[in-house]
């Protein structure tokens, strides 16, 4: 029996390279400050997505919402093997917080043929992970987080092993159902160099039409607009034109979507500088490492 994969994906900052500029005043993170990434957690989400694919057939759907930019983590799913690939981009989507963000979401996997939804445990630039639950309450689908092994699928029955920390939970539901991976859970393969070949080229719609005022800054609106459209027609002709949905084609409702719809805020940021009231060298030998230990040893900071 075949299953059908939704994995919701996110681009987000490296916070592996943090530097003082990382944080707005209004307490949002500053992306232009930092390098983009793969959320790590959401590549073993792909990579369990795949891997029941390899085993039983189906197909795996990639969903990223954000700016733009976030359509180069979804060629990178496609690089590794995903089949299809879809970005959710708006500006009304700007300021969601974990409630607004899963609601469009659900918009989205709502229009989707799907029997299971997979995504990380939670993302590195907020360390939440509120968004797979809430996801799955929208939904009204069961959910299993923190997953660490799937232990048995058959007859649309999902068994999954979910570590909690002191210990596992092995627990079992019908399908539809809703997966949150935690980076355990396996080795993601490496992009196919046969599948970065085929889409290396793959845009989005708003991809396209930046690049073409980008290459013709004299052009007026219609004409980059006749541009585009020649440039989208040609990559949806080679199956290269990633989907690209606004809150308008989901028909979400905006008063829970961005800004409004989002209940979190921020009431203070507070700057924490670690200083260092005393410190000694520590030659880098044998000796210099020795004596260090020593001295720990007679001061009891170590036994």
């Amino acid at each position: 029996m075949a299953y059908n994969c939704v994995v919701l994906i996110k681009q987000v900052p490296d916070t592996k390279r943090i530097t003082g500029e990382a944080m707005n005043d209004d307490g949002t993170v500053n992306r232009g400050a930092l390098p983009a990434i793969f959320n790590p957690e959401d590549l073993n989400a792909l990579e369990l997505a795949l891997e029941i694919k390899d085993k039983f057939g189906g197909k795996v759907t990639a969903i990223a919402m954000g700016l733009p930019a976030a359509s180069a983590v979804l060629r990178e799913s496609l690089y590794r093997g995903a089949d299809d690939a879809i970005l959710v981009t708006d500006r009304r989507c700007a300021a969601s917080d974990t409630l607004a963000t899963s609601y469009i979401l659900s918009c989205a996997v709502k229009k989707l043929d799907y029997d299971i939804v997979l995504c990380g445990r939670q993302a590195i630039d907020g360390d939440t992970a509120q968004v797979g639950p809430q996801l799955a309450e929208k939904l009204g689908i069961p959910q299993i987080t923190y997953v660490e092994e799937l232990t048995s699928l058959e007859k649309r029955i999902i068994t999954a092993k979910r570590n909690i920390g002191n210990g596992w939970q092995e627990v079992k539901t019908k399908l539809p159902v809703l997966l949150t991976v935690i980076d355990e859970a396996n080795e993601p393969r490496v992009s196919v160099a046969k599948k970065l070949m085929k889409f290396k080229k793959a845009r989005t719609a708003v991809e396209v039409e930046m690049r073409v005022k980008q290459e013709n800054p004299a052009a007026d609106e219609k004409t980059v607009k006749q541009l585009s459209q020649r440039k989208i027609d040609q990559l949806q002709d080679k199956g290269l034109l990633i989907k690209q949905w606004n809150l308008d084609f989901l028909e979400a409702d905006l008063q829970w979507c961005g800004r409004d719809g989002s209940p979190t805020k921020v009431h203070r940021i507070q700057s924490v500088v670690l200083t260092v009231r005393e410190s000694k060298s520590v030659e880098p030998t044998d000796q210099g490492i020795s004596d260090m230990v020593h001295e720990l040893i007679i001061e009891k900071t170590i036994s």
